[in-house]
């Protein structure tokens, strides 16, 4: 396990880990893919159900966090439990995720707080989301009432995760026939094939991309209001799109719906999130298939950690200097956990030759603290934490202590020695 001390963290570097609220939590029930999940002739395979129980077990799970080393946590407030129906405010939900924002600063952890995370309140969903006309004002409403909780002692907040996706799966819904109810887009839907058909072929919504920009905007002029010190920003799932000879045009062209127009709309932000896992490789035609032989993850991904490093530096000169870079994903999903300390070292690589460069990377979040629910699987095992699905205990694996102890000492890790050869045929990671 290579471990060999790497360059100095600047001060205040974020190192930490994510999650999310619908996958960790367990039993959201009035949240639309709950609905989605558990209606008859479902084509969800798994349902969420208890997911790992982080709803009971967050201190557990902070408890973890810190003790490993890490001082920031990302986590989201599930829109869902704080507003299960319009109009009606939980002050129960309210109460816990305060609890959960001064947990976290007790022992250590920067919270870094998602207001949206794929998931709405069954009733937002049932008005049609986000294509609704009054979708960017109830946002903002729940926005207001989330002040409540930041004001616990967040400064990082994030309005919406992946915003590109949503947009993505308004489409893919809308084609699968499921009406209103939106269901979320998985951690990079458009990169797994995850649909009935190629989702690389399907472009985002342009009228959803619309209304979650106005709704991004409103909800950050809400939280500026309130508290004029918060950091605000939003995550784009960043696809380190490569242009093929020949393709530089095309490849741009297929970006800007799909990426860039929100890495646009975050110009005015504190702070932008990068999410980024693989490449995704453009000819003039269109997207390539993973070349063959090339090592994949349980995902069906291909495993490319530099995919990091070239996701900062597009995201920077999109949105320019004066918004800040946070990556609040990147990670891998696979059962050989030193595949995940190889596939992690080299992306932070990515992450400490941007910073030499002078970028402003204010921190390194892991996909994800927890082998959790991922959107129809438990399968693609992304954590660096292990949770039994019977007891809900929790393991620490190798890879949590490895990157804990870079997080503990405030550097990256040194280079990594030359990988061996890949076998004729690839090599599947997991």
């Amino acid at each position: 396990m290579p471990n060999t001390p790497g360059p100095a963290l600047p001060e205040g570097f974020l190192m930490g880990a994510s999650t999310a609220a619908h996958q960790v939590e367990g039993n959201n029930v009035s949240s639309d893919w709950w609905a989605v999940e558990n209606r008859p002739g479902t084509f969800v395979a798994e349902r969420s159900g208890d997911a790992v129980d982080s709803f009971h077990r967050w201190p557990e799970d902070m408890d973890l966090l810190s003790g490993l080393g890490f001082n920031a946590y990302r986590f989201s407030i599930e829109w869902a439990r704080i507003e299960p129906e319009r109009g009606h405010i939980s002050r129960a939900a309210i109460a816990h995720y305060r609890a959960m924002v001064q947990g976290a600063l007790e022992r250590g952890l920067t919270p870094v707080v998602t207001l949206h995370h794929f998931t709405s309140p069954h009733w937002f969903s049932a008005l049609g989301g986000w294509s609704a006309p009054e979708s960017t004002d109830l946002f903002a409403a729940y926005a207001e009432v989330a002040t409540e909780i930041l004001a616990a002692g967040v400064r990082h907040v994030a309005t919406i995760n992946e915003p590109n996706m949503v947009a993505l799966m308004h489409t893919i819904v809308r084609r699968m026939g499921l009406g209103q109810e939106t269901a979320p887009a998985p951690e990079g839907t458009e990169r797994s094939g995850a649909a009935a058909f190629d989702p690389a072929t399907v472009d985002p919504d342009p009228e959803v991309t619309q209304a979650l920009i106005r709704a991004h905007r409103a909800a950050r002029g809400v939280l500026k209001a309130a508290d004029p010190g918060l950091q605000v920003g939003w995550t784009v799932a960043n696809q380190a799109y490569q242009a093929e000879p020949g393709a530089a045009e095309a490849a741009a062209a297929y970006a800007w719906p799909r990426e860039d127009v929100f890495l646009h709309a975050s110009r005015e932000d504190d702070w932008v999130g990068v999410q980024a896992y693989t490449r995704h490789r453009i000819g003039p035609d269109g997207p390539l298939p993973v070349e063959p032989g090339a090592e994949t993850t349980l995902t069906g991904w291909e495993f490319y950690p530099e995919a990091l490093g070239e996701a900062i530096r597009h995201t920077a000169e999109v949105v320019g200097p004066h918004v800040a870079v946070l990556v609040t994903e990147n990670g891998i999903a696979t059962d050989d956990d030193e595949r995940r300390v190889a596939y992690t070292t080299r992306a932070l690589a990515g992450v400490a030759e941007t910073l030499r460069d002078g970028i402003d990377v204010r921190g390194y979040l892991h996909w994800t603290a927890l082998d959790n629910y991922e959107w129809g699987s438990y399968r693609p095992t992304f954590g660096l934490i292990a949770v039994d699905r019977e007891t809900f205990a929790r393991t620490p694996k190798p890879s949590a202590h490895w990157l804990g102890a870079l997080a503990r000492a405030g550097r990256l890790p040194g280079p990594e020695p030359e990988p061996a050869a890949v076998p004729a045929g690839g090599r599947h990671a997991g």
